[in-house]
């Protein structure tokens, strides 16, 4: 058969056919690699062909501060260059988690107890004890007794761990031993319920508690007072330490202070977390992390927050689970978690709600502490829409370090992956500023302090009646007192209403009903705006009755309010008397 009478794809087919097999396998392999190097964000001919300058820093060019430090700091605008073999920050973050290494020492344990009723574990690491050799077995905790004078000047750093992160965790390891060699005294404050504590009041942890710190940095600051005290946070641990900086602004004990991979809008995270494939596998890991937390503390989860969704995948094997999590798209997540669980515990009244008041990002302009904060740009778990930029550089007392790369809490160099290195940047800036005149010093405030997830922005309004029943938003009561606010003024309108009631017996006038209807209208509207989330019939009918009789006693109030009623529906009643007239007309042309 003539060979121009076949079809072409049959002559196609045919020359594909005398392709060796290997070259398709080839060519499979190539595709397949391209395309994972994209997906998994890796990085390495980027490291090799086109490299950076170095660190990008974000600060304000105005600052003493920010200038001295920053000239001393040359591991801060170093390069940093990740390990070859793991040049993606999923490899990063996964390296940290699976097979990161820590160095053996064991910690002094000290039980701190809150003004409420918890226990804090403090698991300290001196530098007595790395330099002495006092480290002890990894894992047995040696006693604390009286190891640090109250007159010891050695600095003190306190490590706010990430989330479901305890002392124990490599990174943290790490950082511990790495600023205990170079001379610091460490602490790190485990949250409530980690680091192998009870919980012993019905107080947990979340992403803005800040009320643990509050009470630990107190508590070092006072016990060692001739120690400069500095704060590290990581993660979440980095969420809480900002917000507590900007809430306490000048009235801090912190002399200086590293926020780490900081999440900075809770908000922007959670959107940010279930976006893609990679990140809802963070997403759903972390919730797996987080359903062990609770699990540890079942009795109190029971009574306290709704744990019929908490345990919902808790009774299926880890790595089942997790293949089912990633499967199902509507499976369990952070955000169920924190529905379930953090919204019950701390009474927030949506997800929502409690990602908007606890973010940091609305702190950083607050925040009256040298501060420097690294962001890896590729942090597959925090993203860096979140970063506050004009803020961080409008402040003058905050350093904005944000790498290419480094994945989340990770940023391993060197060809065995034996360092990191935001470990050395914080020692190497921590170093720098112990020894400028930089340091932050304490002040008294002149207002009160902010307390946990209770500061002026988070603030809802609360009513306040006067005894003259002036209504006012009152500020800074705090989401606890907001009952015994709706019971005193349920009392207050109970007697305004006795009092209106006799009145109005006595005064029965028709031009003042007029004028109630008319007020009535107008401070209903009032209302809706000053009366915010207060929903109580016996609350809103008396003040009603109350605000009119006010009102009767202005009459230019009421002529004022009836002239500009009447001159915004004119337009309307000339509209409608020109469509009728209009109607009538056409009806009697005919008949004419």
């Amino acid at each position: 058969m003539d060979s121009s009478s076949l079809s072409p794809y049959i002559l196609l087919f045919n020359a594909l056919s005398q392709i060796p097999t290997w070259h398709y396998l080839v060519a499979l392999l190539i595709i397949s690699i391209t395309f994972l190097y994209k997906f998994l964000e890796v990085h390495f001919f980027e490291d090799v062909f086109f490299k950076s300058q170095g660190t990008p820093i974000t600060y304000n060019p105005s600052s003493p501060f920010c200038n001295a430090i920053l000239s001393s700091c040359k591991i801060l605008h170093s390069r940093f260059v990740a390990t070859t073999w793991i040049s993606s920050p999923h490899f990063q973050t996964a390296f940290l988690q699976f097979c990161g290494r820590s160095p053996v020492f064991s910690y002094r344990r000290h039980l701190f107890r809150t003004s409420d009723g918890g226990t804090i574990a403090l698991d300290w690491l001196m530098n007595a004890d790395v330099s002495g050799g006092a480290c002890g077995i990894n894992g047995a905790s040696l006693p604390m007794n009286n190891a640090i004078s109250q007159d010891e000047t050695t600095p003190i750093v306190v490590v706010v761990p990430g989330l479901a992160s305890s002392s124990t965790s490599n990174y943290l390891k790490n950082l511990a031993f790495n600023l205990a060699k170079h001379g610091w005294n460490v602490v790190v404050s485990n949250h409530r319920g980690l680091g192998g504590v009870s919980i012993t009041s019905d107080c947990f942890y979340n992403a803005g508690w800040t009320e643990d710190l509050r009470a630990v940095a107190k508590y070092l600051h006072d016990k060692y007072p001739m120690a400069p005290l500095f704060a590290i946070g990581t993660s979440i641990g980095a969420n809480i330490l900002v917000k507590y900086l900007g809430e306490d602004g000048e009235g801090t004990p912190i002399a200086g202070a590293v926020a780490v991979c900081n999440p900075w809008d809770l908000l922007i995270g959670d959107r940010f977390i279930c976006r893609r494939l990679l990140q809802r596998i963070y997403d759903k890991a972390l919730t797996i992390g987080l359903q062990g937390y609770a699990k540890l503390h079942e009795p109190l989860y029971t009574r306290l927050a709704n744990w019929e969704g908490i345990k919902t995948f808790l009774s299926l094997s880890n790595a089942f689970r997790f293949l089912l999590l990633l499967c199902y798209k509507k499976a369990r997540c952070l955000r169920d978690y924190d529905n379930y669980a953090t919204c019950h515990v701390d009474k927030f009244e949506t997800v929502d709600t409690y990602y908007r008041r606890c973010s940091s990002a609305a702190y950083v302009g607050n925040v009256s502490v040298p501060l420097l904060c690294i962001s890896a740009l590729d942090d597959p778990v925090c993203t860096r829409e979140a970063i506050p930029w004009d803020e961080c550089r409008a402040n003058p007392n905050i350093v904005l370090a944000t790498p290419q790369h480094g994945g989340h809490l990770a940023f391993f160099e060197g060809l065995t992956a034996s360092s990191s290195w935001w470990i050395r940047a914080v020692d190497e800036f921590l170093g720098v500023l112990r020894s400028s005149p930089y340091i932050h010093v304490q002040k008294k405030q002149t207002s009160g302090q902010h307390s946990a997830l209770d500061s002026s922005i988070d603030q809802y309004p609360h009513l306040h009646v006067a005894e003259d029943g002036t209504v006012t938003a009152a500020s800074g009561e705090g989401k606890r007192d907001g009952i015994e606010d709706i019971k005193n003024l349920q009392m207050l309108s109970e007697e305004k209403t006795t009092e209106m009631l006799s009145n109005a017996e006595q005064e029965k006038h028709v031009t003042e009903a007029k004028s109630d209807f008319m007020s009535e209208t107008c401070q209903t509207s009032e209302m809706a705006k000053n009366i915010q989330g207060v929903e109580s019939p016996d609350i809103t009918s008396p003040l009603r009755r109350f605000l009119n009789q006010i009102s009767q006693q202005n009459s230019i109030s009421t002529w004022l309010l009836a002239f500009i009623a009447i001159r915004t529906s004119w337009p309307l009643v000339g509209s409608i008397t020109k469509f009728i007239f209009r109607k009538r007309s056409r009806k009697i042309m005919p008949a004419a």
